[in-house]
């Protein structure tokens, strides 16, 4: 199994147990929205690279991560297929809305607050693999362990990504940038982070927050 230690260290809080159950009470939801953000992650990395075409590491890494996220998408289609699960339209957790919402819409934070999001989604993604996988049947479980690997290397592209966006800002004498140091603002939404994976949510979704019991 792929050591995940250095993402538990990086997010402040663990997936609650509670969650987890709703998780396994629901599997088919769980590989609906899981493909659902498969889908996303992969349009969110596409979407870098139309924005951002003179940042040659940043078109590569997203390309390739685009390209795996894509894969991704059909292997959970492909085992959503074999469990005869429909894929039907579903509305959104507010996760990933609250998270983009907290970031900034001026240059050159703007792209560096969404390269940190970007890494503190694959790390609760990573994290969230790991922690269901000992739950589930065992076709899910080594599926899931196998994501480990590229999500973990996805967080740590993100995160590297986001730190020379701010380096270079920084050596650019941006004004805005020296108001805030990277590991403060990495910190800060890390907190709203925290606040949407531990507050309860209406709908359980691979983002949502736990769902309490009827």
């Amino acid at each position: 199994m792929t050591d995940i230690t250095h993402i538990k260290q990086f997010l402040l809080c663990e997936t609650p147990d509670l969650w987890v159950e709703n998780a396994l009470a629901d599997v088919s939801m769980l590989l609906i929205d899981h493909a659902n953000c498969e889908k996303k992650a992969a349009s969110t990395a596409i979407n870098l690279i139309y924005r951002y075409v003179d940042n040659f590491e940043l078109l590569n890494k997203m390309s390739k991560l685009a390209r795996e996220e894509l894969r991704h998408f059909e292997q959970v289609i492909a085992l959503m297929k074999k469990r005869d699960i429909d894929y039907p339209q579903i509305e959104a957790a507010r996760y990933a809305g609250a998270m983009r919402r907290s970031a900034s819409k001026e240059e050159p934070w703007k792209l560096i607050d969404t390269l940190i999001i970007g890494a503190i989604i694959e790390a609760r993604s990573c994290e969230r693999f790991a922690k269901l996988a000992p739950y589930l049947d065992e076709e899910l479980k080594v599926f899931y362990l196998s994501l480990l690997k590229s999500e973990a290397r996805h967080y740590e592209d993100y995160l590297l990504l986001a730190r020379k966006a701010y380096k270079k800002a920084l050596a650019a004498g941006e004004p805005a940038i020296k108001k805030i140091s990277i590991d403060e603002r990495i910190t800060e939404l890390l907190k709203v982070e925290k606040e949407l994976i531990e507050s309860l949510d209406d709908e359980f979704r691979f983002h949502s927050g736990p769902v309490a019991a009827a």
